[in-house]
């Protein structure tokens, strides 16, 4: 698209624009480091930086224009709101392109799920998938518009803070198949409080959906279940129930907690040995293969596939062996009460014999039963029979250290008010060949004590 073809669409007004006909031919980006030539800039105002003051140098970078809604003294076009003009902008791109466009929603294990279904779908077709956790109203435009016409699938984590996000989000890329992997009690608070308020926003997605259209429900889950009556599309139930048409069976655990099973699928059987830690990961793989089953996908394909998939998302079950022999577990990234349970049961399973430390900090967003979920998690912490736990930050985390103490199995409880206290206590009580584990809420900070540990 040109500059004149963007302006037309978002409704914006240029200034010192030399010539309105220069192309933009890279993707678009928010971060001014991250301009490619030839890209737009889309600078938005955050907590801690205002992208307007960094304009001239996303166009010294290579930047064409950038997106702004001031005059900035570089080439620009000025709109009242950059984020609603990048969505204007992505929905017109994909109203040219038209890939098939997948979106996928949850709990916990989006991103997860996300990358596996990419790897998936890439071995038959252009694929473009979120990259990172970019699944809000900024970095869900950003992954449209790096789409391009040669773009078959079009691979959309989308996350859902509060009711009506994904009824925006589906706004700017309509889904035809849309995935639901879990309603939990992540962003709890802000939805309502209640974890049917959660159910009710994630089954935007669904309503969402065309006739013609794909929505695939995890038979697992109650909540999600209770969406086949929201939506006008196909149903495809997967998991591990015997009612799910895409199933996992004789799942059983391999070296390094891996898991493998048999997928089955309406176009038949195949083995699956995944490459990612925690028994969790099995329904996070079902999803991915409904996902390509809906798409057209036979079970050898999709198999292989998931076989072949790797770890790409940084800071979620991520291994880090020392030269010592201590493991690290960086899972750091987020953390509700559904991914802490399944993250520290992975890493026992990991574990086997060897020697268990916890670090673990807030989970966020918890409502009224904040307090009561942490001390569930620091009950679970002593039931799995860890060695040490170091409950991170005042408030909800001392009743996790609470009561693992109070069930009096073992566990060495200490508390910890900081990262910086964290990561001096961690490696004070490290020895050699002891399994670590690291898990809050993102705005803890505790991935910093687990690149510290692994030495990065």
């Amino acid at each position: 698209m040109t500059l004149n073809e963007i302006a037309r669409v978002v409704g914006a007004t240029m200034h010192d624009v030399r010539d309105p006909e220069t192309p933009v031919t890279a993707p678009s980006a928010v971060d001014s480091r991250e301009v490619a030539p030839g890209g737009l800039f889309a600078a938005t105002v955050g907590v801690r930086a205002d992208g307007h003051d960094h304009a001239a140098g996303a166009v010294a970078g290579g930047a064409v224009a950038v997106l702004a809604s001031r005059p900035v003294g570089v080439p620009a076009l000025v709109v009242e709101d950059v984020q609603y003009a990048l969505g204007l902008l992505a929905r017109h791109l994909l109203g040219r392109i038209s890939p098939t466009v997948i979106g996928l929603t949850g709990s916990v294990g989006k991103t997860t799920t996300k990358d596996l279904l990419a790897q998936v779908l890439e071995r038959h077709a252009a694929t473009v998938a979120t990259d990172r956790s970019f699944n809000n109203e900024l970095g869900l435009p950003l992954t449209v518009l790096r789409a391009d016409a040669a773009t078959r699938y079009l691979v959309l984590e989308m996350g859902a803070g509060r009711k009506g996000d994904l009824r925006y989000l589906t706004g700017i890329a309509p889904p035809r198949v849309g995935l639901v992997l879990n309603v939990g009690t992540a962003h709890v608070e802000r939805m309502g409080g209640r974890i049917t308020d959660v159910a009710e926003a994630k089954g935007e997605l669904v309503e969402a959906l065309p006739a013609d259209g794909f929505a695939l429900l995890n038979a697992d889950d109650p909540y999600v279940l209770g969406m086949a009556g929201r939506t006008r599309a196909q149903i495809l139930l997967y998991g591990r129930s015997p009612e799910a048409r895409v199933r996992a069976e004789d799942v059983r655990m391999r070296d390094r907690a891996r898991t493998a099973f048999e997928l089955v699928t309406p176009s038949g059987r195949a083995p699956v040995e995944l490459d990612l830690m925690g028994g969790h990961q099995v329904g996070n793989a079902l999803a991915a293969a409904a996902a390509a089953t809906a798409l057209g996908l036979d079970a050898a394909g999709i198999a292989d596939g998931l076989s072949a998939a790797r770890r790409r998302s940084a800071g979620r079950l991520e291994i880090v062996e020392r030269p010592d022999g201590v493991t690290v577990v960086d899972d750091a990234y987020n953390a509700n009460p559904e991914s802490m349970r399944a993250g520290l049961r992975a890493v026992k399973a990991l574990a086997g014999a060897r020697r268990t430390v916890a670090v673990l900090g807030a989970m966020g967003q918890q409502a009224d039963a904040s307090r009561a979920r942490h001390a569930e998690i620091g009950r679970l912490v002593a039931d799995l029979r860890f060695d040490v736990l170091i409950a991170v930050g005042a408030g909800d985390p001392l009743a996790m250290a609470e009561a693992a103490e109070a069930a009096d199995r073992g566990v060495a409880v200490h508390a910890a008010e900081d990262v910086t206290e964290a990561l001096r206590l961690a490696t004070a009580l490290l020895e050699p060949g002891d399994v670590v584990f690291v898990k809050a809420s993102s705005e803890v900070g505790l991935g910093a004590c687990a690149r510290a540990l692994a030495g990065a």
